[in-house]
Formats: structure tokens, C-alpha cells, sequence
């Protein structure tokens, strides 16, 4: 593991790590929101209770690990950071929301925000604090799915996540059991992204489909990318190490603008998985995320891929 360039690691550095605000308390991602009056609920934030709006029209999400999921439960952004506007999958959702960073006060003030939504390490959460109520999330503090039921309850919809939860895991697991059927028990899929010059592969939560092809499918991963990459999230690899890493299927996340030239090399051709058609490529920013909209799209995309659906 060499540095934290990708997007997805990049991300980290900016949404990942919460602390919430109300002048800065958060909410503490296990408790449920309860209602205080008809305008308000109160969310027992990661530091401690907020106030927040019951039915929130106007939110700016700071965080890009969790845009997905506001915009999965029906409620309006109207700005979010680069990373969520670059995202395909989110173009739909997004298409009144401006693009804003954690330094955009005035911006932000403009947008007449009602609910703030932002990382622990996201900057000036004190005034963000004072412009609306202002959540944040530490990434992996819980796991994927329980993070949509923590949005859920922010944006007083929690038994709507939970719904959509309990449908996707039994959905993924069915679909699962039908590849592990196909390509038998014992096969392995490697997960690996391109980014400027450097390839990285994935252990079981670091978005990128991990998620369902580890956690829910239990597709098995190489023992190489288990022993460097299931601890930490992701390893960094040298291109001549990757058919170490090369899985009987690889799971391509692919930057088309970052350097893709060893797909041309005799190393890259000869690995098995690639002699044999079963590299499945990815759109890179379609891919970062484990939100109900990308996890939705990258089921089917699974589904599509091993069993020809």
C-alpha cells in the first residue's frame, strides 16, 4: 500500500471520517431519530443529539459516500461536491444541484440549505454548523448497509431503508448462489482499478462492488489480495505483480483517463482470466460507491457479466 491517490481513497480523505455538527455534534450512527414536533426530529448523531428538519427540501451533502443514499431515499440536494457530480449513475438526481466544496460558505448560504450533510474531516463544520443542521459520518464506522439505515433515520426514513436493505441482500445473495453455482465454489474474483499510473486492488468494502462480490455472493478472493488487501481496504501493486493478484475472474473498475496501457503488454494478455474472457470492465466512476443506487446498478451489472442475464 503506497498513497492515497485514487478517487475512492482520495474521498476517504475528504468524506469519510464524521463527526457531525448542530454547532458541530453528529449523529452516532446506532440510534434512531425521534420525533420532537411536527417540523423537527431529533438524531442521535456520533457526538451527540440534533435537531433536524423531519422532512428536509433542501440538503447539501459535503460527503460523497453518502450522496447516493439521500438521493436513493426521494430527498432533494441541491449541491454536492465534484465527485458525486461526475458519477453517471447520479446524473438524474442532480440535475438542479450545484457543485460545492466544504470552503463554498457564501455558495452554501446562497443555496439556502435546510440540512448539511458532511465528514469528519470535512472543513469549516463550525460554520457549516451555523449556516443548517450539519450531520457527519465517519466511513466504516458501521458497515455498508446499516449506513443506509443511518441516512434513513437522519432524513426520517428508516423503515424505507431498511425495506430497500432487506430486499438488496436477499436479491444479491439469490444472485449469488447462482454464480457460485455456474462458476463453481472454489473460483476467485479479484477486484482491481487504474488510476494516473498506479493499480490498486480491493479486499471486501471498499466500494467497487466489493461489498456484494465478498460479503453478499461469498465469491471467493485470491489468498494474494486476502493477505494484502482485506485489512486495509485496498493495496497498491506494481503492474508486473498483478497476475499474482489476478483473480480466474477480475473485476475491472477502469479509468478510462489514466493510463491503460499495460492492457497492451504480452504480461497483461497472457494472465488466465484475460486469455480466457473473463476480465468484466467497469466504468471507474459508475463503480466508486456502495450506495442503493450504485450497489443496484453493480448487481445487475454482476449478474449481466457471470451468468449472461
Amino acid at each position: 500500500m503506497k498513497k492515497l491517490m485514487i478517487p475512492f481513497v482520495f474521498l476517504l480523505l475528504l468524506v469519510v471520517s464524521a463527526c457531525g455538527n448542530t454547532n458541530n455534534n453528529n449523529a452516532d450512527s446506532s440510534n434512531e431519530g425521534t420525533a420532537s414536533s411536527s417540523d423537527t426530529i431529533t438524531y442521535e448523531a456520533e457526538t451527540g443529539p440534533i435537531e433536524v428538519p423531519a422532512d428536509p427540501q433542501r440538503v447539501v451533502v459535503l460527503n460523497s459516500f453518502v450522496a447516493g443514499n439521500v438521493m436513493a431515499l426521494g430527498t432533494n440536494i441541491v449541491g454536492t461536491d465534484s465527485w458525486a457530480m461526475a458519477n453517471p449513475r447520479y446524473e438524474e438526481y442532480l440535475t438542479d444541484a450545484v457543485e460545492v466544496t466544504d470552503q463554498d460558505l457564501e455558495k452554501i448560504i446562497e443555496l439556502n440549505p435546510d440540512l448539511i450533510i458532511a465528514a469528519s474531516n470535512t472543513n469549516n463544520l463550525e460554520q457549516l454548523g451555523e449556516i443548517a443542521p450539519t450531520v457527519a459520518y465517519t466511513y466504516g464506522k458501521v458497515d455498508y448497509l446499516t449506513q443506509h439505515v443511518e441516512v434513513g433515520k437522519l432524513l426520517n426514513k428508516e423503515e424505507e431503508a431498511q425495506k430497500w436493505v432487506d430486499d438488496f441482500k436477499t436479491r444479491a445473495q439469490e444472485a449469488g448462489e447462482e454464480i457460485r453455482a455456474k462458476i463453481g465454489e472454489d473460483t476467485t474474483v479479484s477486484v482491481i482499478e487504474n488510476f494516473d499510473k498506479e493499480l490498486y486492488v480491493f479486499g471486501d468494502n471498499w466500494g467497487r462492488g466489493t461489498e456484494i462480490l465478498y460479503q453478499e455472493m461469498k465469491l471467493k478472493m485470491p489468498d494474494r489480495v486476502k493477505e494484502e488487501a482485506l485489512k486495509a481496504g485496498y493495496y497498491t501493486l506494481s503492474f508486473e505483480v498483478l497476475p499474482e493478484f489476478a483473480g480466474d475472474y477480475v473485476v475491472f473498475s477502469k479509468n478510462s483517463e489514466g493510463d491503460t496501457s499495460f492492457q497492451e503488454t504480452d504480461t497483461y494478455k497472457n494472465i488466465p482470466a484475460v486469455k480466457n474472457g473473463q476480465v468484466f470492465e467497469a466504468d471507474a466512476k459508475e463503480f466508486y460507491f456502495n450506495d442503493p443506487i450504485s450497489l443496484d446498478f453493480q448487481l445487475e451489472f454482476f449478474k449481466d457479466s457471470f451468468l449472461g442475464n
